[in-house]
């Protein structure tokens, strides 16, 4: 029986079955709600026929859905092939689209399969909060992660469109240019960066017009500008980052975001003076964990289901440590508990309202990781204290 069970979660194929069956169930059980539980999507679908109609997708549709759209109008075209479809099954395949691109980018990471499935029962209870939500944060994080392991495969096409896609839907995206130092042939990967971001800018043009596709770029600037504003609020579901920890234990919100953003930009680079540590991949992969943390948490943006980003990091530097110490496992265990489980019912609500929601708790235990993984990649010798296999 102990057999059976050891294969059982050490085999990638069952738990990826599982994610996918996990994707499906959430997208059916919001379906089954009412357009009021899956308004997500209902977001999403009118960014395709509002594109269509070349009518502001950036504005309040309240007849349609609440709340407003902040992603780039490129988001027309991923949306489009599910905004067609029947509402019922257009959510179900909506959300194994996005599951299919982070179990893909599992699966290509460098890790043996026992690792791989290890990985992604770590992810597993922020994959649901994610899934649950029907938004792009699990595609988006499949992406980032390929945009790395396409780079050591030297598939630098492959990299640059993953890490234009991430961009042109969320801006996120573009953190996947912390791995630029790595690429062999960087000729390559400019003139595929700069192609592909040319077609991405120009395509949803092709279902609406010129002056519409322009005038939204310009739109959504301004539409996350505002949106930055508003989620530096005490108290609100956003701002789950290490601004939001400081502003809300000070009681100041109005503390500027570069107040943070400067130096932990300063910080995150620090690593990239190791020269001589490039050519090993486990510190490649350290960097791609520090990136996946770092945009959550330098973020006013950053909710719970944004937090499959950072976690998916962590576990990248859970999985790559060749001796867990207590303090590795203690780390672990603590992003498991508050950040994973924070919203769950192992939390009594009063506990959730008045601590966990009112200073941004969440995202605690992903700052301690991260300024973890940084004195790693600023102290450890990445040939031989790290495993891959």
């Amino acid at each position: 029986m102990k057999d059976k069970f050891l294969k059982f979660i050490s085999n990638p194929k069952y738990i990826f079955g599982i994610y996918f069956l996990v994707s499906a169930l959430s997208a059916i059980a919001k379906y089954r709600g009412g357009p009021e539980k899956y308004n997500n999507y209902m977001i999403f679908k009118n960014v395709f026929t509002n594109t269509l109609a070349q009518k502001n997708i950036y504005l309040l549709y309240p007849d349609v859905h609440f709340d407003s759209n902040h992603y780039g109008i490129l988001f027309s075209l991923l949306i489009a092939p599910f905004a067609i479809l029947p509402d019922w099954l257009g959510i179900i395949l909506w959300n194994i689209a996005n599951t299919f691109v982070f179990v893909y980018a599992i699966h290509k990471l460098p890790f043996s399969n026992p690792k791989k499935a290890f990985f992604a029962w770590l992810c597993l209870q922020e994959f649901i909060t994610a899934a649950v939500s029907l938004q792009f944060n699990i595609a988006l994080t499949g992406l980032l992660m390929l945009s790395a392991v396409y780079i050591y495969e030297r598939k630098e096409t492959q990299s640059a469109i993953s890490i234009l896609i991430g961009f042109f839907v969320k801006l996120y995206g573009i953190a996947g240019l912390s791995s630029f130092f790595f690429i062999k042939n960087k000729w390559k990967f400019i003139l595929s960066f700069l192609g592909f971001g040319i077609l991405f800018l120009i395509l949803p043009m092709l279902i609406s017009s010129p002056h519409f596709g322009l005038q939204s770029y310009a739109d959504w600037f301004q539409s996350l500008s505002e949106k930055n504003a508003a989620n530096q609020v005490l108290g609100n579901r956003q701002d789950y980052s290490l601004m939001g920890i400081v502003r809300r234990i000070s009681g100041h919100a109005d503390i500027s975001n570069l107040v943070f953003l400067l130096p932990g930009m300063a910080v995150f680079a620090l690593p990239y003076l190791r020269i001589k540590q490039y050519k090993n991949l486990s510190f490649q992969l350290m960097i791609l964990a520090s990136t996946l943390l770092f945009i959550v948490l330098f973020s006013s943006g950053s909710e719970s289901p944004t937090f499959i980003i950072a976690v998916a990091g962590v576990m990248i530097w859970f999985i790559m440590q060749k001796e867990r110490s207590l303090l590795i496992i203690g780390l672990l265990i603590f992003v498991i508990i508050l950040t994973c489980f924070s919203f769950s019912d192992l939390f009594p609500q009063f506990i959730k309202d008045n601590y966990i929601m009112k200073y941004s708790l969440k995202a605690l235990p992903c700052c301690i990781v991260w300024f973890r993984i940084i004195y790693e990649l600023l102290t450890k010798d990445f040939e031989k204290d790290y495993q891959l296999d």
